[in-house]
């Protein structure tokens, strides 16, 4: 890859990870940032084709009054149903999936040399970093004590229900090897920062490549 082509890197993590949280620095640090929950959301907006699927797959009680999607009422019916998940899936996925190329072009375009990172919530869960043709992928890591705790705490619900939202996910130790680069963010803010440092660090100096 030449020094001036962009470098196209996938950010991904478990639920309550803390990916966001380096998503954040990159963005600091002058990464040019595609949120792909983002996109979801764009993807079933009230109107679209998407969101009509949703309904009949699942009903109307997944949407809300105003014709937005209820996301709590949806989560409960595929966190613990994997067929449903797979069924919700491959309602959303391919549209998220064209629109983040698009996205990524038009970066391309306009930034020639840019660092571009795609944060992709399930990639390595449902999609291959060669989905998107990716130059890395970097895994927000924690322990699953500290990734419960923080669940629970952001979403207000029982360890019950914060241990079966996990279990929708890939375990995140099975991602770290199939990971270019970890960050462990089960330490303060500012270690995670630390770490996210030296990866834009190495990043700038060459190609994107395994440390």
């Amino acid at each position: 890859m030449s020094r001036n082509a962009a470098k196209v890197i996938g950010l991904t993590g478990g639920i309550a990870s803390g990916k966001s949280l380096v998503a954040g620095f990159l963005r600091e640090m002058g990464a040019h940032v595609i949120d792909a929950d983002a996109i979801a959301r764009e993807v079933v907006a009230p109107g679209t084709e998407a969101i009509r699927e949703i309904a009949e797959a699942f009903g109307p009680c997944v949407l809300a009054a105003d014709g937005a999607l209820d996301r709590k009422a949806l989560a409960e019916r595929v966190f613990s149903d994997p067929d449903a998940r797979a069924r919700l899936n491959a309602i959303t996925h391919p549209r998220i999936r064209s629109r983040i190329e698009e996205e990524i072009e038009a970066v391309r375009s306009a930034h020639p040399g840019a660092t571009i990172v795609v944060d992709i919530p399930l990639l390595l869960d449902v999609a291959s970093p060669e989905a998107f043709a990716l130059d890395g992928t970097v895994a927000v890591t924690v322990g699953e004590a500290t990734q419960i705790a923080r669940l629970m705490a952001r979403d207000g619900i029982t360890e019950e229900a914060a241990r079966q939202r996990l279990c929708s996910q890939r375990p995140l130790r099975e991602k770290i090897p199939l990971a270019t680069w970890v960050i462990d963010n089960d330490g303060p803010p500012d270690a995670t920062r630390r770490q996210v440092e030296a990866l834009w660090q190495a990043w700038q100096v060459g190609p994107a490549q395994r440390a």
